[in-house]
């Protein structure tokens, strides 16, 4: 059975300069007023067959409070940033900017210890690929950007280094179709949520 996996990218909970790798804080004001801005046209999501979320307390907000209910899945994690969870990435620069660098230009490097940017596109990869066919065809599933950012190399089976060239913006959507080891991504009209944002 052909599946379809739709991703709502977790609002924010800092402003994106702020942003820091393994990110724990809860959704903050701007976050929660951008979740009812975006609900009328992400509520209907909510009859998907199933529903999942990345563990962050952002992403399990915005999927409760979009009515999802969703099961936190592990698999859908931020990528594990060792030594540098918490910092920003002006902070890990100014601390190992050879390390960044290193980070930045090999996808297969990790030093900071923890997940090297291709075993985390990997990781993402092989949950969409577990997901069950005959539980039903439609799925939603609420995670960080950097996890849909992911998910999308993995999908377009494209080159690691283009995880850097994919924006995710808080509560956009992007759907997948397929089944495991032969994945497309569909691409559909803007919300005006979105374009509201852009």
């Amino acid at each position: 059975m052909q599946l379809r996996v739709t991703f709502v990218a977790a609002a924010r909970s800092s402003p994106l300069l702020a942003e820091r790798f393994d990110d724990v804080r809860p959704l903050d004001q701007a976050g929660w007023d951008e979740v009812q801005r975006a609900a009328g046209e992400l509520l209907p999501l909510a009859g998907a067959d199933l529903r999942y979320c990345s563990p962050t307390p952002r992403s399990r907000a915005t999927g409760d409070a979009l009515g999802y209910a969703p099961l936190v899945q592990l698999a859908l994690r931020d990528c594990d940033m060792g030594r540098w969870r918490g910092f920003t990435l002006g902070e890990a620069m100014a601390r190992e900017p050879q390390s960044v660098d290193a980070w930045l230009a090999d996808p297969r490097s990790a030093p900071h210890g923890g997940e090297s940017l291709l075993a985390f596109i990997t990781r993402v990869g092989g949950w969409l690929d577990t997901r069950p066919g005959d539980d039903g065809g439609r799925i939603v599933a609420v995670a960080e950007p950097s996890v849909i950012r992911a998910a999308l190399v993995y999908v377009l089976k494209a080159p690691p280094s283009t995880y850097w060239n994919i924006d995710v913006r808080p509560l956009s959507t992007t759907t997948v179709t397929g089944w495991a080891g032969r994945w497309n991504l569909r691409l559909d009209g803007a919300s005006s949520a979105q374009r509201a944002r852009a």
